[in-house]
């Protein structure tokens, strides 16, 4: 009878509304859910606490990519006897070094793999250190060619210039800042690197070694500078036997310090108490013949034009 079916027009219009209601009610529940299941994990990925600020600048944009190039234009181009180095496996030991930790806790024992697979032998008596002369000693091992510094090794040419920082509450590289070793810590990323690769590189050292000083300056040798501090007392008296110093004074500038000045016998006496040899020279020839190139009006470069 049509009181009992929803198929009368009469009848009809109770019984599929409720139908209706109840489809939408389950449409609208079903909906949530759905929202609320996909938007809390999306949410959990997106959200990120906020990075560290510290005083200095952060990661150099496209840090890893540069950190690979040079890696690869090292080993293939500028010393392809390192042919066989695995510049991926580097690049991955260099950031697992830093990233998601604290910057201020760094410590050496996070960079040894990295050391491990970037091990390079240096031939004795090539070894050019420089302290406060970075640019004069640069110029003059790119067109010696025969003498390295620490940046003319696979580490120091791929690091040189860069800076980089982690956070431990995420896993992305600090871009926007990193700590300064004056005013956050000074046992940060940055420079526990450079103290570690700096060991090593005098650990190696063998033979007369040599390096470059300004002389333009008070206090050539300063013993808190990386060279004083690190290099110097890493030295090997068993393999080093000389430390042959060049005081470079600037063309036409102040004669600040000399091979006689207090501060270079000063680095002469720590020398002497580890049992290695000293020599000083002040403006050595083919170091001012480059900086006479690159300005040979004063008088001091008439004799080199």
């Amino acid at each position: 009878m049509a009181n009992h079916r929803c198929g009368s027009v009469s009848e009809e219009e109770p019984c599929c509304d409720i139908s209706k209601k109840t489809k939408i009610c389950l449409c609208v529940f079903f909906g949530l859910l759905v929202a609320v299941i996909i938007a809390v994990p999306v949410g959990i990925l997106m959200w990120r606490h906020p990075l560290q600020e510290w005083k200095g600048k952060g990661t150099t944009a496209h840090f890893y990519e540069i950190l690979l190039g040079r890696c690869y234009t090292y080993t293939q181009i500028v010393r392809p006897e390192l042919g066989h180095k695995d510049c991926q496996k580097i690049g991955k030991a260099f950031t697992t070094a830093f990233l998601s930790k604290d910057p201020c806790s760094s410590t050496e024992q996070d960079y040894q793999p990295l050391l491990e697979l970037t091990a390079q032998t240096v031939p004795c008596n090539k070894t050019l250190f420089w302290s406060k002369s970075s640019q004069l000693a640069h110029d003059y091992t790119r067109v010696q060619g025969d003498l390295f510094t620490l940046e003319d090794t696979l580490l120091g040419y791929m690091a040189d210039g860069l800076k980089w920082c982690g956070d431990p509450r995420s896993s992305e590289m600090n871009y926007q800042s990193c700590p300064d070793w004056r005013e956050d810590c000074s046992n940060n990323s940055f420079s526990v690197f450079w103290n570690a690769v700096s060991k090593r590189f005098a650990e190696d050292a063998c033979g007369v070694v040599h390096v470059v000083l300004n002389g333009s300056i008070s206090n050539t040798f300063d013993e808190r500078s990386t060279f004083g501090r690190v290099e110097v007392f890493n030295l090997r008296p068993e393999k080093v036997h000389q430390l042959q110093a060049w005081v470079m004074h600037d063309v036409g500038g102040v004669h600040s310090d000399s091979c006689s000045s207090s501060s270079v016998n000063n680095l002469k006496r720590i020398l002497k108490e580890r049992s290695i040899a000293f020599s000083c020279q002040n403006n050595y020839g083919p170091i001012r013949l480059l900086q006479c190139v690159k300005n040979p009006e004063p008088s001091s470069c008439r004799f080199y034009v």
